[in-house]
Parts: structure tokens; sequence; C-alpha cells
């Protein structure tokens, strides 16, 4: 497992944009063997999938709820995972989580048990 870091969480009226980073605490590990994920959990509901990328940065899936709107990418030589969320809603409002699995990715992968790291979450609340 790796210990993962987020941040760029914050309070945006709706229709603003957060540009969220993810990266490994410890710098040793590298991130580029891992497919990384974007999850998050608004109040009173169960964690869901947000986003999720590949080991090279190829191939991604989205939510149909944040598809158009938000990108996930990642900079291998950095060692960072990115989520930018432009045109953001209120309902967006959630605890956002970067996750990782050193598995390959496959369309599907989108359940919390997929993946075996997680960050300690960040905050993103939309105002109407």
């Amino acid at each position: 497992q790796v210990q993962l870091v987020e941040s760029g969480g914050g309070l945006v009226e709706a229709g603003g944009a957060l540009r969220l980073s993810c990266v490994a605490s410890n710098r040793l590990v590298i991130l580029s063997g891992y497919t990384m994920a974007w999850f998050r959990q608004g109040p009173g509901k169960e964690r869901e999938f947000v986003a999720t990328i590949g080991w090279s940065g190829a191939v991604t899936y989205y939510a149909d709820s944040v598809k158009g709107r938000f990108t996930i990418s990642r900079d291998n030589a950095k060692n960072t995972v990115t989520l930018q969320m432009n045109s953001l809603k209120p309902e967006d409002t959630a605890v956002y989580y970067c996750a990782a699995t050193q598995r390959w990715l496959v369309a599907g992968m989108t359940q919390p048990s997929d993946f075996g790291s997680w960050g300690q979450g960040t905050q993103v609340t939309v105002s109407s």
C-alpha cells in the first residue's frame, strides 16, 4: 500500500472551478506503476466513484455525473495526479479521496474495494 495526500479543496461558488492534487507521502514511491482514481463522499452518502486513470494516462473513465466537467490527469515525472473540476454544482459538495491500486485499469473498476490505498481526503464545498 502507498500513503496518499490530497490537496486543493476549498469553498467555491456554483459554476466555479477547483483543482485537486494527489501525491504519495513517501517520495520514494513511484505512482506511475499505479492506477489512480478519485472518489467522493457527500454528507450522509456512500463513497462514490468520480474518475480513474491508467498507468500511462492514456486511459480514463468518468462517472456520468461529472463527465464533461471534470478531468483527471497525471504527471508521472512529478509523481502527481490531478482532478480539474469545472462548472461545479452544489451536488458536487463532498470529501474527495485519492485512491491507488497496482492493478491494470479495466473498465468497471469503479468500486472502493478495487483500490487498496487511500488518502485522508480533502473537503470541497460548492455554494449555490
